[in-house]
């Protein structure tokens, strides 16, 4: 099974994706998590690192690469802002979530202990920054959700109450589909 969990910065898909990882007994793979570890070796913030994918599309293709290589194995949740798109036809399930701005900056400010209008204008730095390059080297419209079997807006909801929907889906989903 590969569970990809994807969506925006602060809306609950890292909290999701390893509850979901620990529920069924799979590996978890945070592209966050890849790409925050290749800033750090390069001694640079996200912000910057996203600036520079910018201009340099071998960043995004090797974190996009370990990505799909982790994929492979399968028994897996794989986290990731583009995920949905790069394992479209190897995913069991794609979850999208997701939260108005103002509610993930928040949810942001209160996890890093940092103020409100710094997590705010990070969140927009990094969002250009995607927008920008998944067009660019994909053609891929991330806004475009239709790919997802299941988009949750997690502005109102618990991290359990998600939860809870996506483990609702996928039950039945794996009823309905023996063999997934």
């Amino acid at each position: 099974m590969i569970l990809v969990v994807s969506g925006p910065s602060g809306s609950g898909k890292t909290t999701v994706a390893k509850s979901l990882a620990n529920k069924y007994g799979l590996r978890f793979v945070s592209g966050g998590q890849i790409f925050r570890e290749k800033a750090t070796v390069l001694g640079k913030d996200l912000v910057s690192l996203n600036k520079e994918a910018e201009r340099d599309f071998d960043i995004d293709r090797i974190i996009d690469q370990e990505i799909l290589n982790q994929a492979k194995g399968a028994n897996v949740v794989i986290e990731s802002h583009i995920a949905g798109w790069i394992l479209a036809d190897e995913s069991t399930v794609s979850v999208y979530l997701w939260a108005p701005l103002e509610e993930r900056a928040k949810r942001i400010s209160q996890r890093d202990q940092i103020p409100y209008d710094k997590a705010l204008m990070t969140i927009l730095e990094r969002e250009q920054s995607h927008y920008y390059r998944f067009w660019k080297y994909y053609g891929i419209d991330i806004q475009d959700t239709s790919l997802y079997d299941l988009v949750i807006n997690t502005s109102k909801l618990t991290p359990d109450k998600v939860l809870g929907i996506i483990e609702y889906f996928l039950d039945s989903y794996i009823r309905l589909t023996p063999g997934k």
